[in-house]
């Protein structure tokens, strides 16, 4: 019998009609007023009115089911939009072997962990990878495009290796996940090469509570304040085009930065790289061996 691969990504509205449901479903059903819901249609309209988050997310898929080939079940699930983690889950029911991977290659409990929990719920025995953010072929990825971005960039540049703010509270509870972006930073600026770097957050959930800083706003404030010439933000938390990263900096932060007259810029999206593809094959692969 194959060996099965859950493979769960966040999710996104397919069309603008469903925006309203989907942002029911990531508030935990409770309907969002009609100034939020109008504030993130707002954010959609301004990167062409859909994230493309579903297709990149499709083509990372059967880019890794390529990758593994005929012997392993591929299905693919959602956490906030159909086909939902669980439907998906229990697709692979009775495979010898199920792998859970999420796209993130980073963990917390309070996302990965998440999606992990949620899947095991459906498939007991399900072997989950925790975290790849030290794998080589992510890594490696990261540090051409950092390289090449450089390149591009006036001298004395700073990078800012950013990843999705989460709620504080995590820090206390000995939750690893800043611990992971900076493990990830420190390992692509020594191979990149890069002398001046630092972690930054963005993204942050709009709660009373606090969130993992500094956002990448304020760096980018407290830089050009500084002198600093020239900013370029590797979203190492991220692997693909979506709208935190097409409008939280391609629009947002590349706004404040052009305001502050600091050089601004940012690494490409990993998207379907077949380096990224190979390496997460290769996860796959020994978790399930």
């Amino acid at each position: 019998m194959t060996d099965g691969l859950l493979v769960m990504a966040y999710g996104t509205p397919a069309s603008t009609g469903d925006v309203a449901a989907y942002y029911t479903h990531i508030r935990g059903g409770r309907p969002p007023s009609d100034e939020q819901l109008a504030d993130l249609l707002r954010r959609y309209d301004a990167i062409g009115g859909v994230s493309p988050l579903r297709e990149r997310t499709d083509a990372q898929v059967a880019c890794i089911a390529a990758e593994l080939g005929d012997e392993w079940d591929v299905v693919l699930g959602y956490k906030h939009a159909a086909p939902f983690l669980e439907d998906a889950a229990a697709t692979l029911a009775g495979h010898d072997a199920v792998v859970g991977l999420v796209l993130a290659p980073h963990y917390s409990a309070l996302s990965v962990g998440e999606y992990l929990e949620r899947a095991a719920s459906v498939l007991p025995g399900l072997i989950a990878v925790q975290t790849w953010h030290l794998a080589d072929g992510y890594l490696d990825a990261l540090v051409e495009r950092v390289r090449g971005a450089l390149a591009e960039m006036p001298g004395g540049t700073e990078v800012v290796f950013t990843a999705h703010s989460l709620p504080a509270r995590i820090t206390d509870t000995g939750d690893p996940y800043a611990d992971e972006i900076t493990q990830t930073a420190l390992v692509v600026a020594e191979r990149a090469g890069v002398e001046r770097w630092s972690t930054g957050w963005q993204s942050a959930g709009r709660t009373p509570e606090p969130w993992l800083g500094p956002d990448i706003l304020d760096v980018i404030r407290t830089r050009a304040a500084e002198g600093v010439p020239g900013l370029l933000v590797c979203p190492c938390g991220f692997v693909s085009d979506h709208l935190e990263v097409l409008y939280d900096l391609d629009v947002d932060a590349a706004r404040v930065a052009k305001e502050c007259g600091i050089a601004f810029a940012r690494t490409r999206s990993l998207n379907d790289d077949p380096a990224l593809c190979r390496t997460l094959a290769g996860v796959v692969r020994r978790a399930a061996a």
